[in-house]
């Protein structure tokens, strides 16, 4: 590109030289070197004025630039805004072909997705937008999402701009069809919606739970009796089969403790809420460290620390349970002589009551899978301490009716720290002593 300018500046400066030397020969010869000389200059720089006048207004029409024949500086200038104009023209036309293959795509996904720019306006939306959420093309563009998807749970979802999904939630089209939403941040302050119909994975997800909850009331009695007839027989007069007794004894303990655990789990799963009653986090703690106390037959150093004034908005009853299952896999996984506390620590942006052991530790592999259920760490670990592999299940399923979290942090050889984190919504300002019941 540099030779091409370079040659034609050679051409141009000597279609310059040619005029001016023909200027000074008539201009000696006429006494008037300087007239002639300046005549040319501005003859010159009217052409130069000619050509860029005439350059800018193929420029500013817009249109394709035609190809210029000549040899001379302005026209390879022109030649170059060609190639210029062209090359993005190409450009142009490589983009838009990417946007339409980017929109079939997306026109072709069975799940709802929606651009959506900083203030919740909706900018674009697929065809599977228009079937699950009901939104129409044109005329919903530029449109609030908030006002076309009338549904109070969803709006104070989207206004969180929380990271997790939003699950269960009715279509706008339909009830029977079931959402599953997730908000997709990206480009700085734009996000896109992705809505996906859960409805059959629900359906599969409630016969689940409606045969676990069958099953597990139907094996209850049966259960009941074979304990209470291994609680009848003597080994006195079996001494030969004294072990074998005990072990029946252990494992129906074990099997009813199992089936106990699978209807709580049912039944949490079947509440949509829980009664809400204040909790005060220093009684809570004191039972739970008595009840740690006991349950290691005060083999371990139980302590309590309580940083915050808070009290806690939620069900005792279920969160006692969840706390106390924190608790008993402390002292069961903590080896004699280790160390539990038992803390909570409350400010404006939420709670945290942690269960901190100096126990065996966990490999960070398993972290993710320990609240599934029946999730096994160790087999032979589970077995020697009698847990049923439900209770961190347990524990999970009553935190998500409180809308807080379970959080592990664990180490090998140096112990774990379990800590359920609550939302500043759920603290309550501590009782005057007076009104403390």
């Amino acid at each position: 590109m540099p030779s091409r300018l370079g040659r034609a500046w050679r051409s141009s400066a000597w279609r310059l030289v040619l005029p001016a030397l023909v200027a000074l020969a008539c201009g000696w010869w006429l006494h008037a070197i300087a007239q002639c000389l300046l005549a040319v200059a501005i003859a010159a720089l009217a052409y130069g004025m000619f050509r860029l006048t005439r350059l800018g207004h193929l420029l500013a029409s817009r249109h394709r630039l035609p190809a210029a024949d000549g040899a001379g500086i302005w026209d390879e200038i022109q030649n170059l805004f060609r190639r210029r104009q062209r090359a993005a023209v190409d450009e142009k036309r490589r983009l838009v072909r990417l946007l339409r293959a980017f929109r079939d795509a997306a026109a072709a996904m069975p799940d709802a997705v929606v651009a959506l720019d900083r203030e919740q306006r909706i900018q674009w939306f697929n065809t599977a937008a228009g079937h699950l959420l009901g939104l129409k093309y044109p005329n919903d563009i530029g449109g609030p999402l908030t006002n076309l998807v009338r549904a109070p749970r969803f709006a104070e979802w989207l206004r969180a701009e929380s990271a997790e999904p939003l699950t269960d939630l009715a279509a706008p089209v339909d009830e029977n069809v079931r959402l599953s939403l997730r908000l997709i941040r990206y480009a700085g302050d734009r996000a896109l919606l992705v809505a996906r119909d859960v409805s059959q994975l629900m359906r599969l997800e409630q016969v689940r739970r409606d045969f676990v909850a069958n099953v597990s009331h139907e094996l209850r009695t049966p259960l009941t009796v074979v304990h209470g007839y291994l609680d009848m027989i003597e080994p006195e007069s079996m001494p030969e089969y004294e072990p074998i007794l005990h072990e029946l004894r252990n494992q129906s303990r074990r099997m009813t403790q199992i089936v106990e655990d699978l209807l709580t789990l049912s039944r949490l799963e079947a509440q949509g809420e829980l009664p809400q009653e204040r909790i005060s986090l220093r009684s809570l703690l004191e039972a739970l460290r008595r009840e740690a106390v006991a349950l290691s037959q005060s083999s371990h150093a139980v302590t309590t620390e309580l940083i915050g004034k808070h009290d806690l908005s939620g069900s005792t009853k279920e969160l006692h349970s969840a706390f106390s299952n924190l608790v008993s896999n402390a002292v069961r996984y903590t080896p004699a002589g280790g160390r539990i506390t038992l803390r909570w620590e409350s400010d404006a942006n939420g709670g945290r009551l942690s269960v901190i052991d100096t126990g065996q530790g966990i490999a960070p592999q398993h972290l993710p899978r320990l609240t599934e259920r029946f999730y096994r760490v160790s087999t032979s670990r589970s077995r020697e301490t009698g847990g049923t592999g439900l209770g961190l299940s347990i524990v999970k399923h009553v935190l998500q009716l409180h809308q807080a979290h379970l959080e592990i942090r664990s180490e090998p050889g140096v112990g774990s720290t379990f800590t359920c984190v609550f939302g500043r919504e759920r603290l309550l300002e501590p009782l005057a002593l007076a009104e403390a019941p």
